[in-house]
């Protein structure tokens, strides 16, 4: 069994009371981490800026729909949030492309996004079986 239904049963199954308990959660907070340290010298002031709010849109939107405790509205974040990280690896493209992430960084921030997007799509679904949506 791997990260995503791991994720996925402990959302159905009731064991996911904050949304600190949501493993896409606490991945973008590390992305967010990494994407700093990798960024911190960077002076392309703009990208980056659009960078940061993209991935930080990744977390605030699971955390702001999952405390609403609307099945609509959570899923509506959580399309947010799944949008928000398809812009971030639109820019880690960008980022290699203008030589700001080495190989390495760039593989190993796709697929930490990757992750966190097939952690969304996986909430949406069960979200929307569960609730018949």
């Amino acid at each position: 069994m791997d990260l995503v239904e791991e994720e996925i049963i402990k959302y159905r199954n009731g064991k996911i009371s904050r949304f600190e308990d949501i493993v896409a959660w606490q991945k973008a907070r590390l992305v967010y981490g990494i994407l700093f340290k990798s960024f911190k010298g960077n002076r392309d002031f703009s990208f980056k800026d659009q960078l940061f709010r993209a991935q930080l849109s990744i977390m605030n939107n699971i955390a702001e729909g999952f405390d609403r405790r609307s099945r609509k509205e959570w899923i509506q974040y959580l399309y947010i949030a799944k949008g928000s990280c398809s812009e971030v690896r639109s820019m880690l493209y960008i980022a290699l492309d203008n030589e700001y992430l080495t190989n390495n960084e760039f593989e190993e921030l796709i697929v930490k996004t990757e992750s966190i997007s097939k952690m969304l799509q996986g909430l949406i679904k069960v979200t929307k079986e569960n609730y018949k949506i």
